[in-house]
């Protein structure tokens, strides 16, 4: 099951935390994966070094995700060297937290650009391709937050909502060229972007948490891979919630 063999794939955010895991996961299925990374090419190498021990292969490529024209080149890049383009992750994505008063324009700006724009800019050049094989898998990754809400990530969970509704709408507008477009929805998972929460902060959400624990990368990883299976291939327009029922 979820043999992704001579698949090519894109991670974005593939350096580190869930992307990093979600690298690892598409690689040991048997997927060639690209793993992007803005800045921290050393880290995206590690994560490149997960995947061959995992048995998987791959590369590192960093760019821009908020740049609609390096988005652009960046795919057709590895198409150009590929041949293909199967399966795109969008997993890139930053969190500053204030209350919406405190909000400065350019945190505003920055979430927006790199949650929001950076999925419809890689999306965009996906479908491209996609549209000509008339196959493909892409998989977004929202927040918990994008649906219940949580105080001082007002813009956050805005960026976040706006990914749900444009899995939605990517899903009915490319179904009848074979192309399925998901979202993943995590919910408190030990990232880096986590780990700074205050003890306090980290057990009222574990209150939250009917499971009772903190999530691991890996757990949405599988979701991830799920999706980007032949598996999964009647589901689209979904959102995969995997929070501990954080949300039901």
């Amino acid at each position: 099951m979820f043999d992704l063999t001579d698949k090519v794939a894109i991670v974005t955010g593939g350096s580190r935390g869930i992307g990093r895991s979600v690298c690892v996961a598409l690689a040991q299925a048997g997927a060639y994966v690209v793993v992007n990374f803005r800045s921290g090419e050393a880290a995206a190498e590690e994560t490149l070094a997960l995947m061959r021990a995992a048995g998987g292969d791959g590369e590192i490529l960093g760019f821009d995700v908020s740049d609609p024209d390096a988005s652009e080149n960046a795919v057709k890049d590895v198409v150009a060297r590929k041949g293909r383009l199967d399966i795109l992750v969008n997993n890139a994505g930053v969190a500053i937290d204030q209350l919406l008063a405190r909000v400065k324009p350019e945190d505003l700006a920055a979430t927006w650009a790199i949650n929001l724009n950076g999925t419809l800019f890689c999306s965009k050049a996906a479908l491209r391709t996609m549209m000509r094989a008339k196959t493909g898998r892409i998989i977004n990754l929202s927040s918990v937050v994008a649906e219940s809400g949580n105080p001082g990530q007002a813009v956050y969970s805005a960026s976040k909502a706006g990914i749900i509704g444009l899995t939605k709408t990517l899903a009915r507008e490319y179904a009848k060229r074979n192309i399925t477009v998901n979202a993943v929805s995590p919910g408190f998972i030990e990232t880096d972007m986590t780990s700074s929460l205050p003890e306090a902060a980290r057990e009222g959400i574990l209150t939250q948490t009917p499971l009772g624990r903190i999530g691991r990368p890996e757990e949405v990883a599988a979701a991830v891979l799920f999706l980007a299976s032949d598996e999964a291939a009647y589901i689209t327009g979904q959102v995969l919630r995997v929070n501990g029922g954080m949300y039901v």
